[in-house]
């Protein structure tokens, strides 16, 4: 299920005690390449659209759980809360996919984010991440910038 990325994750992160859960230990590098933002942004649009949202603006009701009790696809614009979270929160989520990511963490938690380890790279992962970022409002990408240098420090 290719077209699934990036997200169900972020609103699943929304729950109480994610942030510290998910911030123990992560696979992330933040020393890595720089981020190539067309190639994130065409990595979007063939993986993440489908369920983010072409113009990253996520599925409607996506703070509400559907019939299967997971939560819909948030938006990834400024407007959703993948800005509240660390780049390697948002690294691990895509890379490993939301239930692995909790089971690795000893939580159990239905999410339909599958994980893009098998299907994109690291790099690509970065890609898609750093186009996602290019799109928000300087602030915003400040706080997100500050959450992840915070994150860093306690790793």
């Amino acid at each position: 299920m290719r077209g699934v990325v990036i997200g169900t994750v972020f609103a699943v992160l929304a729950a109480a005690g994610f942030w510290f859960v998910l911030g123990q230990g992560t696979t992330e590098n933040a020393s890595a390449a720089p981020v190539d933002i067309a190639e994130g942004k065409a990595l979007y649009a063939e993986n993440c659209a489908s369920c983010h949202g072409a113009e990253l603006e996520g599925q409607p009701d996506w703070r509400s759980p559907g019939p299967d009790g997971r939560l819909p696809a948030p938006p990834h614009d400024e407007t959703g809360h993948t800005w509240h979270h660390p780049d390697s929160v948002l690294f691990d989520y895509t890379k490993l996919g939301g239930e692995a990511l909790m089971a690795q963490r000893g939580m159990e938690f239905g999410s339909g984010m599958p994980g893009f380890g098998d299907s994109l790279t690291d790099q690509q992962i970065r890609n898609i991440l750093g186009y996602i970022r290019s799109t928000w409002p300087e602030d915003v990408k400040q706080a997100q910038a500050e959450r992840t240098k915070a994150d860093n420090g306690a790793n």
